[in-house]
């Protein structure tokens, strides 16, 4: 047969295996962690049958990058076997782009002793370069070897799929299962760090939008409490992992469930205007940022009407009103504007607005018209007594936006999704794969727009994330956790009919493939039990705020 890889064909035998391919290519073949045929990812260990044409992934493509982290999971997973048998490992999304794993089943404190024992070990099964296999088993057995292992998440999730035979990746005699294809070897892993971060561990690994290095570890604390908060959440409804949030909706309890997750964003929501009416001699600018598809718009309101039953009427202004009307815009690298770096607003206009606003006087404020680039202004506004000032964007935190500001004037909010629904005890999903399903529901009810228009435009998103937002998030005075457990639900019937437009030939097809890998196992909800002021409202359509 004859594979063409790296721009060159060559002639191999039949059942040649992918990694074959790959080392008589390339001498750094372990850069390489994954590959796709026809547009579809394939594990570097799959024998080849016929002529085709293969693409080898790095790290700086997301694909490769979630390869590389699932396999560090399952190598983690089984040094910690391999220290402390019989122990398991409960893994989630974390802070400062890494995953936390937290230890479960070990007598042994989580210190820094600990965390550089297991990270020796991992460094010594990465050395070894021990082979990965994966194997095709009937799901009885798989769940037999679960049960054994004693993660009962995983018994539930092979229960929940209701296939009779499934993949399962192999170790030395160790089986895993991490909802993904893994590396062919230990050997590919070979960038990784651990952080003690009791009771668990911080892991970092590289990362793509890094060309595959692994970003400096920022200690967030605020963000770090945030994360044990929706830990507890995750117990409190008994909903951690798909398999029992499939249990509560096919037993019927979907609507308790629902009303247990909008009383916990309403709870939190009165404890910030608490927070803010405590203070509130003080407050005179409240900020309100957050990552694409947050829930900004409806969050906003609903403080809104927090404050306002609390006496405090907020002064509402919006950022977008102060872009500059000279037009001297910084520049993307192809030379268009960048309506998105701070620099394109008025910066000394904001200040000067805010400074006078605060003491007490009347300021007449720009209102922006986006077809000519030119402002116009209302009529004096003033500050009355026990009413603040309320901007929300992707630069609401940021301190230049309110360089002459007293700090004790300004509280800043952060709000984010933070999922606790995952796949399973060692599978987490993302919270950026949860916004990009908001964002893609969202942008099709509202636009009509193809869903790979917005796949398209996702990496530039998370750029300017990166850029404009993260850097700024350990300023939040507060942080609301916008995530709720049965969203997915809830967008599973548009979200599959949206996504099933994307075809194979499409270069989105593999980020839709591995959207509906996760809503195929979600069972989903009737839209008629949620609230009109919910959060995901903003998404699926019905909001209250939203449409008007």
């Amino acid at each position: 047969m004859k594979i063409t890889a790296f721009g060159k064909t060559k002639e191999y035998p039949l059942d040649t295996k992918i990694i074959d391919v790959l080392k008589d290519y390339k001498k750094n073949y372990l850069d390489y962690c994954l590959c796709k045929i026809n547009n579809v990812l394939h594990y570097l260990g799959d024998e080849l049958y016929e002529d085709c044409e293969i693409e080898f992934l790095d790290l700086s493509t997301r694909e490769a990058m979630y390869i590389y982290q699932s396999t560090l999971r399952y190598i983690m997973a089984y040094a910690m076997n391999e220290l402390y048998p019989k122990s398991r490992l409960i893994f989630n999304y974390s802070i400062s782009r890494s995953f936390y794993a937290q230890p479960v089943g070990i007598k042994e404190i989580v210190d820094e002793a600990m965390v550089k024992k297991v990270s020796d070990k991992i460094q010594e099964i990465v050395d070894k370069d021990l082979p990965i296999v994966k194997k095709v088993i009937s799901m009885e057995k798989a769940k037999k070897i679960f049960q054994d292992m004693g993660l009962k998440s995983k018994v539930k999730l092979m229960n929940a799929l209701r296939f009779p035979y499934t993949e399962i990746y192999e170790l030395n005699g160790y089986y895993n299962y991490m909802y993904s294809i893994l590396a062919p070897s230990t050997g590919f892993i070979k960038k990784f760090r651990l952080h003690l971060f009791s009771p668990g561990i911080i892991v970092q690994y590289p990362r793509a939008e890094l060309n595959g290095e692994i970003p400096e570890f920022v200690d967030e604390a605020v963000l770090g409490s945030y994360l044990k908060e929706a830990n507890k959440w995750g117990q409190i409804t008994g909903a951690s992992y798909i398999a029992d949030y499939n249990k509560i909706v096919e037993e019927g309890n979907a609507g308790e469930l629902i009303a247990l997750c909008e009383a916990r964003h309403s709870y939190n929501l009165s404890k910030l205007a608490d927070n803010i009416l405590a203070k509130i001699d003080e407050i005179k600018i409240v900020g309100i940022s957050g990552p694409s598809s947050s829930g900004k718009t409806t969050f906003t309101n609903r403080l809104r009407i927090e404050l306002t039953a609390r006496g405090i009427k907020p002064l509402m202004i919006s950022l977008d009103n102060y872009y500059r009307d000279d037009e001297k815009y910084p520049q993307n690298p192809d030379g268009t504007p960048d309506y998105e770096d701070v620099e394109a607003l008025d910066l000394d206009l904001i200040n000067d607005n805010f400074l006078k606003l605060i003491n007490g006087e009347s300021v007449e404020l720009p209102i922006f018209d986006f077809k000519t680039h030119k402002r116009s202004f209302t009529k004096p506004v003033k500050l009355a007594k026990n009413q603040v000032i309320m901007i929300e964007g992707i630069h609401a935190l940021n301190p230049i936006l309110t360089r002459t500001i007293p700090p004790e004037a300004k509280y800043n909010v952060y709000i984010a999704p933070q999922a606790q629904l995952h796949i399973d005890s060692q599978s987490p999903i993302s919270m950026t794969d949860i916004r990009l399903i908001r964002r893609i529901v969202r942008d099709y009810r509202e636009r009509n727009s193809d869903p790979k228009k917005t796949m398209e435009m996702w990496s530039s998103v998370r750029r300017g994330e990166f850029k404009w937002i993260y850097p700024y998030q350990e300023e939040a005075d507060f942080v609301f956790n916008t995530e709720l457990t049965y969203e997915l639900g809830a967008m599973r019937k548009i979200a599959l009919q949206v996504l099933a437009k994307v075809k194979k030939t499409d270069k989105e097809f593999i980020l839709a493939t591995k959207l509906l890998n996760i809503l195929s196992v979600v069972q989903p909800i009737d839209e008629k039990l949620i609230p009109s002021n919910s959060l995901i409202r903003e998404f699926i359509g019905g909001s209250l705020f939203y449409e008007k």
